[in-house]
């Protein structure tokens, strides 16, 4: 799978790299025909602490699936991201057997 990686208003460490990869690589366990992922991290310029945003688009076959989420770090945000994902994941696959 590509997984492309763009912080927007700051520049991720090799940390957060790392972190967003295994957790998007570990998508595949769900549905292993994932060609490949967009994952766009922003910094807000808000006053709140929750100023993280991590959004991710999964190119499947057939269509795209895409998750945004909002919280106080990006580790956070990219958690409740790849859990929505993979419940969007399931109800693709659910679908497509025609259950």
């Amino acid at each position: 799978m590509d997984i492309n990686i763009h912080s927007i208003h700051f520049d991720a460490d090799k940390k957060l790299i790392n972190f967003i990869e295994n957790k998007v690589n570990k998508l595949i366990q769900y549905y292993d025909n994932i060609i490949g992922a967009e994952v766009f991290l922003r910094l807000e310029n808000d006053q709140s602490t929750e100023n993280k945003i991590a959004e991710i688009r999964l190119d499947i076959p057939g269509s795209d699936i895409f998750a945004k989420k909002r919280t106080k770090s990006f580790e956070e945000s990219v958690d409740n991201v790849i859990e929505a994902l993979r419940k969007q994941i399931t109800k693709h696959k659910e679908k497509q057997r025609g259950l």
